[in-house]
């Protein structure tokens, strides 16, 4: 995404002026929250992308990378992996076909369930995802654009909605280690 000009004003303010000019005054904090959250989340993918372009990834294959990555053999199963990532099926296939590719991941057939296939971690892939965690962790997640305390809230604040969307139950309390 190119860095587009700063506007002078704010369009979402003004989208929110317009709709409460025409009759929607009710609705439109809600209008102006969802297109916040939208077009923040397009400033943040166009810093994420442009961090992993050196590395020919785009941010769902850096995801699944460093979800092979945290795993204790570096594969698991597709499957596994769409519902991790929370994405569909076909697009953790055309993800993992694009992977393969570049030889950063390759397929083996599931040991014990002849109807699953694992996506297993190359050492280049190993390699390509700590690299790119490194320019991501300086260029992007060190410095979001929000304070400690702003950054705090809002993953909050996201966090309460997704869970009300029905995006995650919360975990079941652990008993105190004796």
């Amino acid at each position: 995404m190119a860095a587009s000009k700063r506007l002078a004003v704010d369009p979402i303010a003004e989208a929110k002026r317009q709709w409460t000019a025409h009759g929607w005054g009710d609705v439109a904090p809600g209008m102006a929250a969802v297109t916040s959250v939208m077009r923040a989340q397009q400033l943040m993918l166009a810093r994420v992308e442009a961090a992993l372009k050196p590395f020919n990834l785009s941010f769902a294959r850096y995801e699944l990378l460093t979800l092979l990555s945290f795993t204790r053999d570096g594969k698991m199963p597709m499957a596994s992996a769409s519902a991790r990532l929370q994405v569909h099926p076909t697009s953790v296939t055309s993800t993992v076909n694009r992977l393969e590719s570049d030889e950063l991941v390759r397929r083996e057939p599931h040991p014990h369930d002849g109807r699953a296939t694992l996506v297993v971690l190359t050492p280049l892939g190993r390699e390509r995802a700590a690299a790119a965690a490194l320019v991501l962790n300086d260029e992007v997640f060190s410095s979001p654009g929000l304070s400690s305390d702003d950054t705090t809230q809002l993953v909050s604040i996201l966090a309460r909605f997704r869970r009300n969307a029905g995006d995650f139950d919360d975990p079941a309390p652990q008993p105190d280690p004796l």
